[in-house]
Formats: structure tokens, C-alpha cells, sequence
């Protein structure tokens, strides 16, 4: 295993998020090669110097480390098997990274079916969201060993808030904690949606609410900062698809099923989001639950602004 820092990075999976990522990578100096299902995805990239590989095997055989960040776990497995996959390129003792949101039964897998390799595989999904990945600035949860995130932190920088990459345990601890971020992120907002839409019916006004909510022992992160974007500007977030989320959510329950935990307001959580996802489409925003309520109540949930 080698224990110098790496300088090559490998990067599979060049959309909202990844081509963020990869565009500090490149700021910070690393060498890239990268694919995506997209050649196009990697224009600005390669003009910047980059490599382009034709397949996930060519992206691990040329690289110290290989990245992916792909939408679904199914994803994952696709690109990490078969002939053209990161197994059919990865050097014995290589590294591979997953910072998608996922699941740890791939990459045990990968460890079970190829013990002999001495391959160092770390997960490593983030937070942040798109401007997060866009300013460098994500929160990135690594599972793994902790020789392996010390030999990596270089390349984590380069794509996160220092302060806020987190080693949470070995393998597979990381896809779990941000299952758990996600899904009470989500929970926040369910929350919050009908809080304010109850209250809102009941004659008060939005913006005492929210002061109220804000100056209480129910205060929260959502209620303070993300809810404002929907409360200001009536964005719902479409840089993250509520198709995906609710792929995170459906992934949370799974989580909990096979580690026999319960989970009813999870799934309670899961199912308002799949009834926002069938009446507004895969590609509305995350925070489209936010306008069943709006929609349910016959109101648009808007602070008032006073114009100078």
C-alpha cells in the first residue's frame, strides 16, 4: 500500500455534484482522468488539462485513487464490475472512493469477492449541496481506515471545508451517517412544511411565526436558514431532484430494516415525499413538500417584503 499522498485522481460521475468537485480538484493541482455517461460533462475539464477515459477500468489503471459519485447504489455496482468496470483496472493495493450516498453492501462485496488484492476502500459520501461543491466547502463523512483518510486528506480538502471532513468510523460508517443527515434534514422539513402551514390557517402571521419558532427551544437550522428560500424567493431547490431524494429516503428505510431498527416516522417522512415527487415529477426540487402543504392549504407560504 502506498503512503504517499496521491496525485492522480480518478473521478467517475460528472454531474451536479461531481463536476463541482472536479473542477477544485483540478484548482488544487491534482492530475485528473476522469468518465461519465455524458463525454460532454467533461468539456470544461479536459480544456483545463484533464484526461478523458473511455471506461472506468482506463480511469483506475491510470490513477492513484479512484473517485465515484453516482446517483444510486445499482449505479455504483455497474461501474465497479464487469470488463470495462474499476475491478477490471484498479491495481492490486489500489484505492477506490465512493462519496455517492449509498449503501455499504457494494463495497463489502467488492472486499468479500477479492480478499487477495489488498485493495483500500473507503466511503466518503457529502453535504453541502451544489453550492457547497461549487465553493469547495462540502462536509464530507469518510468510513475507513484511519491510515488511508490521513493519506487522502489532501484530496478531501481540495473538495471540502477542512474543518468539517470527518473521519466516522471504519467501513461503511460514513454511508451511514449521511443517510442519517439526509433523512432528518428531510424530517426537518415535513416538519416545518406543516408547522407553518397550520399556523398560517390559524391566522397568524408568517413571518411572527417563524420569529416565535426561531425564538423557542423548536428552533433548528431549517427553521432559521433553509426554509428562507422557499419563504423569500419560492425556490424549492431543483438542483437536487426529489427523485433523488427520495431515492436517499427509500435508502434510509433500507438501512434501518437490516440493521432492525425502527423507523415509523422515516417512513412517514419517505411516503410524504413520494406523494410530493407522483404531483409535481422526478425533476422538481427537494423541498417541493414544502408547496403539497402551500398547494393543500391554498397558500403560498411568502414572507412579506417591505420595499425601500
Amino acid at each position: 500500500m502506498s503512503t504517499t499522498s496521491p496525485t492522480r485522481v480518478g473521478f467517475i460521475g460528472l454531474g451536479n455534484m461531481g463536476s463541482e468537485m472536479t473542477r477544485n480538484l483540478q484548482k488544487a493541482g491534482f492530475d485528473l482522468v476522469v468518465t461519465d455517461i455524458r463525454r460532454e460533462s467533461a468539456d470544461h475539464l479536459v480544456a483545463n488539462g484533464a484526461e478523458w477515459a473511455e471506461t472506468a477500468a482506463e480511469v483506475a489503471a491510470a490513477t492513484d485513487v479512484v473517485i465515484t459519485m453516482l446517483p444510486t447504489p445499482r449505479h455504483v455496482e455497474s461501474v465497479v464490475n464487469g470488463p470495462t468496470g474499476i475491478l477490471a483496472g484498479i491495481a492490486d493495493g489500489g484505492t477506490w472512493v465512493d462519496m455517492s450516498t449509498s449503501v455499504p453492501e457494494v463495497a463489502q462485496r467488492v472486499r468479500a469477492e477479492n480478499p487477495e488484492r489488498s485493495l483500500r476502500i473507503l466511503d466518503a459520501p457529502v453535504s453541502g449541496m451544489s453550492i457547497g461543491a461549487a465553493n469547495g466547502m462540502l462536509q464530507i463523512f469518510i468510513g475507513g481506515e484511519e491510515a488511508d483518510v490521513a493519506r487522502l486528506r489532501p484530496v478531501f480538502e481540495a473538495m471540502g471545508d477542512p474543518e468539517r471532513i470527518l473521519h466516522v468510523g471504519a467501513a461503511g460508517a460514513g454511508y451511514a451517517v449521511k443517510l442519517m443527515i439526509n433523512q432528518l434534514w428531510f424530517s426537518h422539513l415535513v416538519a416545518t412544511a406543516e408547522v407553518l402551514a397550520i399556523g398560517v390557517k390559524a391566522g397568524v402571521d408568517l413571518g411572527v411565526l417563524r420569529n416565535s419558532l426561531i425564538a423557542s427551544p423548536a428552533n433548528s437550522n431549517f427553521v432559521q436558514n433553509d426554509v428562507l428560500s422557499i419563504l423569500d424567493n419560492g425556490d424549492y431547490d431543483e438542483g437536487f431532484a426529489i427523485a433523488l431524494a427520495c431515492k436517499d429516503l427509500g435508502l434510509s428505510i433500507d438501512l434501518a430494516r437490516s440493521v432492525g431498527a425502527p423507523s415509523e416516522l422515516s417512513a412517514l417522512v419517505e411516503q410524504i415525499y413520494r406523494r410530493a415527487r407522483a404531483q409535481y415529477g422526478d425533476l422538481a426540487g427537494e423541498m417541493t413538500p414544502v408547496k403539497l402543504y402551500e398547494d393543500l392549504i391554498g397558500v403560498e407560504l411568502r414572507l412579506e417584503k417591505v420595499l425601500a
